[in-house]
């Protein structure tokens, strides 16, 4: 039978947390010298009691020591948490000067927390600065919490091969609660000072303080969310310094496993982060992909320079691989070619264990393997053939998860695809929407959801749909379908 009390107490803590990670853009609105600005503080006033009473409550009414958490509790606390915490971010947003119904900020809220950055908000260069850095902060809880399922959640529950970077001292349930309380505290030092750099570059690179720190937290989040509604193209004026090449990096260091650079510091394996296989096929394969859209821009604008179209390549490329969901240019007015390019990208995703989306470099990696051993099996019916990860032995169990989370993925894509299709969206809208939701991107394709619209005009049924899509694309599919098998809740 299903222990709910740890689920509530859990839930509990991290809706009260959320109430106070509220007063920070409470008090940016308070401190704004606009005065129609400053009067958004009420919303996250709002909101901040409503979170912390609600989930004070229910963490107070099941208080106690948490033993154990079971397979099943494992499940139902990761996807009733993310639903829980999207709906309670929601509220400032519905009650505050963004003027969102709560659908839409539901949405906006969705597409924060799993570091989507599909938007619905038009006029972001007048919002409120609190809702910006609200915006901004949930991207940012989002990715060192993407970052902490990684290592501590789905390979425990062995969710699409994740299996893989699971260590043996997680065997047992007390063992896993205390290494991975131990590895959430370390992984989110390093996601701070990141996160930290990042800001100082940026702001010694030319933005605003205020605009440096909110694209510092969507940057290392790999999220995405902007202060301008040309997004990062507002900052890139003539002669100014490149700092889309800055981003770029810091959009690569988000898109690497934290993991690494954990090891790193603590037992100096540094070398890892030169010799780990995820790694050197992330960096080939970015480098080959931006190789391809120099060719495509070049071939576009015959008189572009090669440093602007390799600018322009590397940091479009960087953001869609990433799924970080940028843009300094439409890069749909490239050619028909550069459509299908950058939406077959927009499903491939960083690395395991970082704040990046998709199917996740190492899946490809597994899948290549298993082609690979098929093809010499055929050819040599009486041989022995291993594949390896890593030098590691790949077994059975992985290859399944791997091929089972390949077919949910495209088949979730599809399905998400054809309902948006049934709600009246063109064809371009409603694959490039699909395909961004579950791939965690942000912008799609086309003149309504390319890189300079956003979803704003979307059916309200169609934003669920797709808040429905951000979810199971972030949580890896298997984390919330298991949840609607009858199996499940039997025991």
């Amino acid at each position: 039978m299903l222990n709910f009390r740890p689920i509530f107490l859990v839930m509990g803590v991290l809706i009260a947390a959320l109430g106070l990670f509220m007063l920070i853009p409470m008090t940016a609105d308070l401190l704004s010298p606009d005065p129609v600005h400053r009067a958004d503080w009420s919303a996250f006033a709002i909101g901040a009691v409503v979170s912390i009473m609600i989930g004070g409550g229910a963490a107070a009414a099941s208080w106690g020591d948490i033993d154990t958490i079971g397979l099943r509790e494992g499940f139902l606390l990761t996807t009733a948490t993310w639903v829980a915490l999207v709906a309670f971010s929601a509220v400032p947003f519905a009650l505050g000067g963004l003027e969102l119904g709560y659908v839409d900020a539901f949405f906006e809220a969705m597409s924060g927390l799993t570091t989507t950055g599909a938007t619905v908000v038009n006029g972001l260069d007048d919002a409120p600065p609190g809702a910006l850095l609200w915006r901004s902060m949930l991207q940012w809880l989002g990715g060192v919490g993407i970052i902490i399922m990684a290592f501590a959640v789905t390979p425990a529950l062995k969710i699409g091969g994740m299996q893989l970077f699971k260590t043996e001292a997680w065997d047992t349930s007390e063992k896993f609660i205390a290494n991975a309380t131990n590895y959430s505290i370390s992984l989110s030092m390093i996601y701070i000072f990141f996160t930290a750099l990042c800001f100082l570059m940026f702001w010694a690179f030319g933005m605003s303080p205020f605009d440096a720190i909110n694209h510092a937290l969507t940057t290392i989040s790999t999220g995405g969310f902007s202060t301008r509604d040309s997004s990062l193209g507002a900052f890139l004026t003539q002669g100014r310094a490149p700092l889309d090449l800055v981003v770029t990096v810091f959009m690569l260091i988000g898109s690497l496993p934290f993991g690494i650079f954990l090891a790193a510091l603590l037992r100096g394996a540094w070398k890892r982060l030169f010799t780990d296989s995820q790694i050197q096929f992330f960096i080939v394969m970015v480098a080959i992909l931006t190789m391809t859209a120099m060719l495509v821009v070049m071939n576009a604008f015959e008189d572009m320079d090669l440093f602007t179209a390799f600018r322009l390549s590397v940091f479009n490329v960087t953001s869609i691989v990433t799924g970080t969901g940028y843009a300094t240019t439409d890069y749909g007015v490239w050619g028909p070619f550069s459509i299908a390019f950058f939406f077959c990208i927009m499903f491939i995703g960083g690395c395991a264990g970082s704040t990046s989306c998709g199917m996740k470099v190492f899946r490809l990696q597994v899948a290549f393997a298993a082609l690979v051993v098929y093809a010499k099996r055929l050819a040599h019916p009486s041989g022995v053939f291993v594949a390896r990860y890593n030098q590691r032995p790949l077994t059975d169990d992985v290859f399944v998860s791997v091929l089972s989370f390949f077919f949910v993925y495209f088949a979730t894509f599809a399905t998400l695809a054809l309902i948006l299709a049934g709600l009246g969206l063109d064809t371009l809208t409603a694959i490039s929407s699909a395909g961004t939701s579950v791939a965690n991107v942000g912008p799609g394709l086309g003149e309504i959801v390319g890189p300079s619209g956003n979803f704003a005009t979307l059916p309200d049924a169609a934003k669920l749909a797709m808040s429905v899509g951000m979810l199971l694309g972030r949580l890896e599919f298997f984390t919330v379908l298991v949840l609607i098998a009858p199996s499940f809740w039997r025991g």
